[in-house]
């Protein structure tokens, strides 16, 4: 069945909003850090890291979905009218985690700063976390932006989040 017209501009219209672009960075971001992190070595602590990366890259990649496809009223307990306030507690709680990752992914990038040398010739894991961390800080900062923009239309009356 053909897509109606009035559906590809309804898949344009939320592609082209400020929640669609900042989605799809959020995602792009998102891959990002969890693809360095799972691309090298690595231990400890950053198992954590990657588990928030990809825990919040599944989480808006499905609402990122559901919002496109306008099905989030489908959704039970946290759908229909509760999408907005849905969107905002999954922003500020991405927010927050991602915050304690860019704090570890910081501590392990200065821990291995001594490998930064030329002469030092053994595999090092400083330009890897170095990544890491600015992709967590940009991945951070994107979720602060969704969340304050999903604040600022709650605290207007609105219900939707496009």
């Amino acid at each position: 069945m053909p897509t109606q017209p009035q559906e590809k501009r309804s898949f344009l219209q939320f592609l082209k909003s400020f929640v669609g672009i900042v989605r799809v960075l959020q995602i792009l971001l998102g891959a990002g850090l969890w693809v360095t992190i799972a691309a090298n070595k690595y231990e400890g602590s950053i198992h954590f890291v990657l588990f928030v990366a990809v825990l919040f890259w599944l989480l808006t990649l499905a609402i990122f979905i559901l919002t496109l496809l306008d099905k989030q009223d489908l959704v039970p307990i946290v759908g229909g009218e509760r999408w907005l306030l849905s969107n905002l507690i999954h922003d500020v709680v991405a927010t927050l985690l991602y915050l304690s990752t860019i704090g570890i992914m910081i501590y392990k990038t200065q821990k291995n700063s001594y490998c930064n040398l030329d002469v030092y010739k053994h595999h090092c894991l400083y330009k890897v976390y170095l990544t890491a961390s600015v992709f967590a800080c940009l991945t951070a900062a994107v979720y602060l932006l969704s969340g304050i923009y999903c604040s600022c239309r709650k605290c207007r009356g609105e219900r939707t989040v496009v």
